[in-house]
């Protein structure tokens, strides 16, 4: 194409001959480049450049103790005060650079690098997820907290309460009722959360100690180390359903209990193969899909030819689900007994 247009553009011109191919002028003339460019040759030294001698001095009066916490522009105006001038002010900048010596000079806040939490759930009671949302109650500035316990396999919500306040003994006691409701063994469960308040809190660690639960948390200043959670609240707080406020303790209360009862039993989410979290949750998963495989490989018999791909196969339920899946997925070292 482009031996064409160069043969072309002799007799009508470049811009004639790529308006008719359709072809950028652009795209000609980085064609016509050569495909490996010349390096570019160092810059030469200006001739009016300090000489290395005299920069070394310059360094030495920058960082003698006299000058070694002062700005290059105060430097310059003290010596020029006493009757002395070694450089330009953005040649004191440029010799500081070279040695890596010009920063901020505050004590600004560097945030360590924290351990992402790696957690790793292949069914039903091996890793939940809590947190606590606020509903708007009637009156301005007034809300209830609702808690909600999250297990992250099947996405089933196993326990939750709706209280007038954000306290560490009412979550403990929550958590530690859904332990004994749900039947849960000792160093069977991890308990993850992010760094409230509430999941931080003395009273929480003590019960999770005491029952045998391994604690979770989020890294500080990550957003998006509790993902199952935040979806969840999302789902709450975004069905058409949802009012805007609460008109007493009462009516969120009883918002909450059908809410959850359609969460659990009606809902089908699109993490766990379209399922409900109660099949999903108590082992009816199977049972399920195969339903839905007869019904499709009904439909393929009826009519193989609307299937362009072949017979219909239905999405498995996922074998694992991660907070924070690491990178290599061969390693496994966060496993759940």
């Amino acid at each position: 194409m482009t031996e064409l247009i160069f043969d072309v553009s002799e007799q009508v011109g470049i811009l004639a001959t790529c308006d008719a191919l359709g072809v950028p002028r652009s795209s000609y003339y980085r064609s016509c480049r050569p495909a490996s460019p010349k390096p570019k040759s160092p810059r030469p030294t200006p001739a009016r450049a300090l000489p290395p001698a005299k920069r070394a001095e310059v360094l030495d009066v920058l960082q003698s103790d006299r000058f070694a916490d002062v700005a290059p522009p105060e430097v310059y105006a003290t010596l020029l005060d006493e009757g002395v001038r070694l450089c330009g002010v953005r040649s004191m900048y440029r010799y500081l650079a070279r040695e890596g010596q010009v920063r901020e000079r505050r004590n600004q806040l560097r945030h360590p690098s924290y351990t992402k939490p790696e957690l790793l759930a292949t069914g039903p009671h091996q890793v939940w997820s809590w947190d606590i949302t606020k509903l708007r109650a009637a009156q301005k500035w007034t809300y209830y907290h609702l808690y909600v316990l999250l297990d992250i396999y099947s996405r089933y919500v196993v326990g939750w309460m709706l209280a007038h306040r954000e306290s560490g003994e009412l979550a403990a006691s929550l958590i530690e009722q859904t332990c004994a409701k749900q039947m849960v063994a000792r160093d069977q469960l991890i308990v993850h959360a992010d760094r409230g308040s509430a999941p931080k809190s003395k009273t929480v660690a003590q019960m999770l100690a005491d029952l045998g639960v391994e604690p979770s948390h989020s890294r500080p200043h990550v957003s998006n180390d509790n993902p199952f959670s935040e979806a969840h609240f999302k789902t709450l707080k975004y069905r058409p359903t949802y009012p805007k406020r609460f008109g007493c303790h009462e009516d969120a209360a009883s918002h909450c209990r059908d809410f959850f009862g359609w969460y659990n039993r009606t809902h089908r989410h699109a993490g766990i193969a379209m399922l409900t979290p109660s099949d999903a949750h108590h082992g009816r998963a199977a049972d399920v899909l195969a339903g839905r495989q007869r019904v499709l490989d009904v439909a393929y018999a009826a009519h193989p030819n609307r299937f362009v791909n072949g017979p219909p196969r239905v999405k498995g339920l996922p074998t694992e689900v991660w907070i924070n899946p690491p990178e290599d997925k061969s390693r496994t070292e966060v496993q759940l007994q």
